[in-house]
């Protein structure tokens, strides 16, 4: 079995403000996310027999989406701040349309679809639980970086990615890059 999920890569020019951004929080309880790591998830599909991959990779080529610039930047909290599980950094753009397309395209799996309306965003860490004397640190540097801006990039591809779980954390690996023409 393969956990796979389809992303958008981050530029590797984000990577450092990235770092910069999650050490503002490194003093509290958080498990922060390797920025090598970081993407805009456009669907996680979960496990599938590694025999199906190959299926996936190509019906992923029925997506139809021209390129498009992207804003990333701004600072949010899933589900709310006073009870934040994920930090994460905002993406403007045409994710939903993109979001849209992959979901159509992989329809014929039937995959789970997401119940939560799709909003782009990169995972900057998680919170399983942060202690009272943390909360108001944490909504103090949610306030100050909330603006912040990495800056623009062109989403011209999408990418299959392979997703092992260890101890350490995850494990990325591109199985499959699609070109948005």
């Amino acid at each position: 079995m393969a956990r796979i999920f389809v992303a958008v890569d981050l530029p590797e020019e984000f990577r450092d403000e990235v770092r910069g951004i999650q050490s503002r929080f490194s003093g509290l309880k958080l498990k922060l996310v390797d920025p090598e790591l970081v993407h805009v998830t456009m669907k996680f599909i979960g496990e599938v027999k590694e025999s199906a991959v190959p299926e996936v990779a190509e019906a992923l080529g029925n997506v139809k989406c021209r390129p498009f610039d992207a804003l990333i930047g701004g600072i949010g909290v899933f589900p709310k701040p006073k009870a934040p599980r994920v930090l994460w950094l905002g993406a403007e753009g045409n994710f939903e349309l993109l979001h849209d397309e992959v979901e159509s395209s992989l329809s014929k799996f039937r995959f789970k679809k997401d119940k939560k309306k799709f909003t782009a965003h990169a995972t900057l860490a998680r919170i399983k639980f942060m202690p009272a004397g943390q909360k108001d640190e944490f909504l103090e540097l949610l306030d100050e970086l909330g603006d912040v801006e990495l800056g623009k990039m062109v989403v011209d591809r999408i990418s299959l990615k392979k997703s092992t779980l260890t101890p350490q954390g995850p494990i990325y690996e591109t199985l499959h890059e699609v070109l948005l023409e």
